[in-house]
């Protein structure tokens, strides 16, 4: 045979191994919203960039007449290619093969590549689109995920790993983008979850749709298992492209720099975003955007734990962290899912050498017994630990409030900020003024002959002493008290000063954190 007639037969094997599993099946995929697998690689890398590996790959089921199926690549596809100019390894399972379900040359395939992400150092997206694992393969299935989950945990702060949930993901599946960095969902598409509505029925006697049980909107706004909430697979896509914009690729680079632009601010001005009333809420993302180049914020986990916020900006050009406390959510304070939504983007953060700029307006932790007996103590030391891991440049403005923990766990001096400022409008103290007059001035207060104006008397007595940032300046635990329009140019001084930090930890294999 000749290398026309080879070259031929080549052909013909590509266009087999790439049908898919199918018109039909291709075709009712669509039916439903959801491109084919090789459609969203395609979609969403840079064009033309996309290299396929292990077309040829054949699974190695042999029981319940397996032997006598041929699927096209194992259900999955595997390969290389560029991302908005980064290099990234990539696989999409295709759910017209056999439902894309994972059997063990299907995980084969997905470990390679796994595999060279953290040999290349470069970022790995994986599309999960699978029923679940394949039963007639048995403990080859099961053996495949452990193989997954354990170069998870290896590529953890290593690589940028993406998940994107783009159908079912059900079972031992889920596992695999809970271990990775970020997980993107698509409303009406996405379905995650360990046990299905059937099962659920069956155990315990409970009805509920797969949409309500572990759709995009449960994921993205109740059990905070996602990080990203689309309405199509296009502008999932989008997300994506603009999240890799902000990452480096890997843990020893530092992410893009970026042409420095100045923010729009007659749209964003942090004068008209504060009132002048310190009890009233503000959206302290508009305070993000009126210091932030562009005034470009990409906001992380949106919808969940919303009285903290989350995400990437620039400043200056460079790549920063953002975590502030939202005041028009339960007045910013931290709980239970807050620390931990927090401290994982801290943790991310660290690890892939983002600076990190804490904006800081909150009355201390929730109090009440469902955050205690759900473990805010545990779950609120989590922020705690993140931050004083941390060896990232961390620079902190107190906007506000900063009363009690809190104070101390939205990175003040004490867990190792470099910089500290403080607004003049900035309240630094133990409690509330109110709850605290009525501690230190009690028997004054009960003895009084009219109780109710002594009270007021003791508050106003004590927010003169303590409603400012300059008992705590006088201690240096604020560096500098600056005027609220200086807020950008001290966060550019502080960031650009900070570039070579260099810190010692203790030498240690890992530390315990509070999971």
């Amino acid at each position: 045979m000749g290398l026309k007639s080879k070259s031929s037969d080549l052909r013909r094997r590509l266009r087999n191994a790439r049908s898919g599993g199918g018109e039909k099946a291709i075709e009712k995929q669509k039916a439903i919203g959801k491109m084919t697998a090789m459609e969203r690689i395609i979609s969403l890398l840079d064009p033309k960039s996309f290299h396929e590996y292990d077309l040829f790959v054949e699974h190695a089921g042999k029981d319940f007449d397996m032997d006598k199926k041929y699927l096209p690549g194992d259900g999955v596809v595997t390969g290389t290619g560029r991302l908005s100019g980064h290099p990234v390894c990539i696989y999409a399972q295709d759910f017209t093969v056999a439902g894309g379900s994972l059997g063990w040359m299907h995980a084969k395939k997905i470990t390679k590549i796994m595999d060279h992400a953290l040999k290349l150092k470069v970022p790995l997206i994986g599309i999960n689109d699978s029923g679940g694992a394949r039963i007639q393969e048995g403990v080859n299935s099961l053996a495949g995920y452990g193989e997954i989950f354990f170069r998870n945990t290896l590529a953890s702060g290593v690589i940028p790993q993406i998940s994107v949930i783009l159908g079912p993901c059900a079972g031992g599946a889920v596992y695999s983008p809970a271990l990775t960095d970020f997980v993107f969902t698509v409303e009406k598409i996405t379905k995650m979850f360990i046990t299905g509505p059937e099962v659920i029925k069956t155990v315990l006697g409970e009805e509920i749709s797969m949409e309500d049980l572990g759709g995009a909107r449960v994921h993205c706004e109740t059990t905070g298992n996602a990080h990203f909430y689309a309405e199509s697979e296009e502008e999932c896509f989008s997300q994506i492209k603009q999240l890799v914009s902000f990452i480096p690729w890997n843990n020893v680079k530092k992410a893009e720099k970026f042409p420095k632009k100045s923010p729009k601010t007659r749209q964003y001005k942090i004068d008209n975003v504060m009132p002048s009333d310190p009890k009233q809420p503000y959206d302290v993302r508009m305070l993000i955007k009126a210091v932030v180049d562009d005034s470009e914020f990409q906001e992380i986990q949106e919808l969940f734990a919303q009285n903290i916020v989350i995400g990437f900006a620039r400043i200056n050009g460079e790549t920063v962290g953002i975590v502030a406390n939202q005041p028009l959510i339960l007045a910013g304070v931290l709980d239970v899912d807050s620390s931990d939504k927090a401290a994982r983007f801290i943790r991310f953060c660290d690890s892939f050498n983002i600076p990190l700029v804490t904006l800081v307006d909150l009355p201390g932790y929730l109090p009440g017994v469902d955050q205690e007996h759900a473990g805010v103590i545990r779950h609120g030391a989590k922020i705690l630990y993140a931050y004083s891991e941390a060896t990232v440049p961390k620079i902190t403005v107190i906007t506000r409030k900063a009363y009690g923990g809190g104070y101390i766990a939205m990175c003040s001096h004490h867990l190792r900020a470099d910089f500290v400022f403080a607004w003049p409008t900035a309240e630094i103290a133990v409690m509330g003024p109110e709850g605290a007059a009525n501690i230190i001035f009690r028997k004054e207060i009960s003895t009084a002959e009219d109780p109710d104006d002594m009270r007021k008397k003791k508050v106003k007595e004590y927010k003169e002493k303590f409603a400012n940032p300059y008992v705590a300046a006088a201690y240096g635990y604020i560096d500098a008290v600056i005027e609220p329009e200086e807020t950008r140019k001290m966060l550019v001084h502080a960031l650009e000063i900070s570039k070579g930090k260099e810190i010692s930890m203790p030498s240690k294999k890992h530390g315990i954190p509070p999971f």
